[in-house]
């Protein structure tokens, strides 16, 4: 079969998908699998050993190509998440199998549904993923840590731009789309703390998020030696390698805590108390901790009408630095702690 999975999102919900095409090269060892991914995620998925070819889209395609890429001998398509107007494609590109949720109005569009509610979180979104196979007729079993490929020149790359930096290192990513986030002043306290304890660190993040980073904090590059900021200066590629050859990575509820779970490299992650973003559902899958502020588990962010808008910063600078110890010192315990 040559089969297409579906998911043009986010980093970290294109890595929980990967779990999905490694059973697919257990299961059907003769299939090719091809992945749909967005523009910006693609590179994580490159050098997969399960996935045969990686297609991408920027969300700005006329809808007739989006018909014309699901053209190309297709098997069967998962929408690993039900995308209304990729689905309209592949119906109308007359996929032979379309497999997706069955809750929708149009998972009429899908001929092969399959019927389980993700809205209760109480299961790993990998598995959820997973799931979708049993409109193959296959039982998936328990999903595999995702696991990202490097190249050895990405490695040797890495190891020489970060060679001046004390180990352990740790990547501190202060970035993140979540309507919660720990203050920047604080990883910048973190950052400066883990220096001052002889930690090597790396400031990781996008061009906007370093913009915001120093308008926020003064923070105007390096003041110690034990700080490298790499904030809108590398690839995602290049960011990749980085983590990979890092000790631990600290970040929020976002794609750098999987890229670094599924290159092995222990996480300390800060979740906001939404109900949709409960570590059940979304924590990394690989060795590490979650932290959650000890507040009630919200529905929605309210923003400055919830009397705990604070959630997040009451989780301190000394927690985490307790809390990248642990991780260093056992990497593989995976928790979940309320603070």
């Amino acid at each position: 079969m040559n089969i297409l999975l579906v998911r043009p999102d986010g980093i970290g919900d294109e890595i929980l998908c990967l779990p999905v095409a490694t059973a697919l090269r257990r299961l059907l060892p003769e299939a090719k699998v091809s992945f749909l991914s967005s523009v910006y995620a693609a590179p994580v998925l490159a050098q997969h050993p399960d996935v045969a070819a990686v297609l991408t889209l920027n969300g700005q395609e006329r809808f007739a190509d989006v018909v014309a890429l699901f053209r190309r001998g297709f098997d069967a398509a998962i929408f690993l998440k039900p995308f209304r107007r990729l689905m309209a494609a592949a119906f109308v590109a007359r996929v032979p199998v379309r497999v997706a949720t069955g809750y929708r109005w149009y998972s009429l569009l899908a001929n092969r549904r399959v019927y389980e509610h993700r809205s209760d979180f109480s299961r790993h979104e990998a598995t959820y993923n997973l799931g979708l196979l049993r409109g193959l007729g296959l039982e998936p079993g328990e999903p595999v840590r995702p696991r990202l490929v490097l190249t050895d020149d990405e490695r040797q790359a890495a190891a020489v731009r970060l060679k001046t930096l004390p180990v352990p290192r740790i990547v501190v990513h202060p970035g993140g789309f979540s309507a919660r986030l720990w203050k920047l002043r604080h990883y910048l306290d973190l950052a400066q703390r883990l220096a001052e304890e002889g930690y090597g660190v790396v400031l990781s993040g996008s061009q906007a998020e370093r913009d915001r980073f120093r308008e926020e904090t003064g923070w105007g590059g390096a003041s110690h030696g034990s700080i490298l900021d790499v904030m809108g200066s590398v690839t995602l590629r290049q960011l990749m390698a980085m983590l990979g050859a890092s000790q631990a990575v600290v970040s929020g509820a976002t794609g750098p805590a999987h890229i670094a779970a599924g290159l092995g490299v222990p996480t300390v992650s800060l979740f906001d108390p939404r109900r949709n973003h409960l570590p059940t559902r979304w924590q990394p899958l690989g060795s590490g901790i979650v932290l959650r502020p000890d507040v009630p588990t919200c529905e929605k962010c309210v923003y400055e009408a919830c009397p705990y808008w604070d959630c997040l910063d009451r989780i301190s600078v000394e927690e985490v630095v307790n809390r990248v110890r642990q991780v260093l010192s056992r990497p593989e315990e995976i928790a979940v702690a309320h603070v």
